[in-house]
């Protein structure tokens, strides 16, 4: 029953690391379609919303077939657990992939006018946070995930300062409000998309220490704190 509920375990995260790799290329095409303004590109990241939908679905299939078959506890019901948070953390990076994309597709039609903020520099940390994120599920190592938490708040900021910006460039320029209010609604979903990266960190934190950081992040440190002392010298 053990060797075959670890080779389950095995399976399923493969599939849910398959699953994180299909919604980071989406998140990076739907970026490029934005800063390309390449409506083509737009409608292709929209069109791969079903198969991420599907492929959601069938993990959590995954993840129910192994609770009602093989009852895990202890490690491997927290694995189960956070595959199931992270698994739909990953479809809903997917919506907000294809949210850009549909902001992309508009802006592809519309006179073309500078980014009302640091786009390469919000998209280059969303997208690795979203990427570490991932690479400490693999690795299984809570100290990258850590690492996520913390640089949740950069593109906060990032987003925040946006606000102001296009509060300024709809005063000049009136006649580019529409163009300036997706801009934002692009610079919000980046920003979404980081909160989910620092969601599927805590469930990974979760996974490996049995610690839930969620709106306290200083559990975490006392956990690893308390490891730590416990090794012997």
């Amino acid at each position: 029953m053990a060797v075959h509920l670890q080779t389950e375990l095995e399976i399923l995260k493969k599939d849910l690391l398959k699953l994180g790799g299909k919604v980071e290329e989406i998140v990076g095409e739907a970026v490029l379609a934005v800063k390309k303004l390449d409506g083509e590109l737009a409608k292709k990241v929209i069109e791969k919303d079903h198969e991420i939908d599907l492929k959601e679905v069938d993990v959590e299939e995954q993840c129910l077939k192994v609770l009602a078959l093989h009852q895990p506890v202890a490690v491997d019901l927290r694995f189960i657990v956070s595959a199931m948070k992270i698994n739909n953390d990953l479809e809903r990076v997917g919506d907000l992939a294809v949210n850009i994309a549909e902001r992309a597709l508009f802006l592809s039609g519309q006179p073309q006018i500078s980014i009302p903020f640091d786009f390469d520099t919000m998209v280059e940390k969303t997208r690795n946070m979203l990427k570490k994120s991932l690479d400490s599920l693999v690795q299984m190592d809570a100290q990258l995930a850590d690492q996520v938490c913390h640089e949740d708040q950069l593109v906060d900021d990032i987003h925040r300062k946006m606000y102001a910006k296009v509060y300024r460039e709809i005063r000049k320029a009136p006649e580019h409000t529409e163009t300036l209010i997706h801009y934002l609604s692009i610079s919000k979903h980046l920003e979404r998309v980081a909160d989910y990266a620092t969601n599927i960190s805590e469930d990974v934190i979760y996974m490996i220490e049995g610690a839930i950081v969620r709106h306290n992040p200083e559990i975490f440190y006392s956990v690893s704190d308390s490891d730590e002392s416990s090794k012997p010298e």
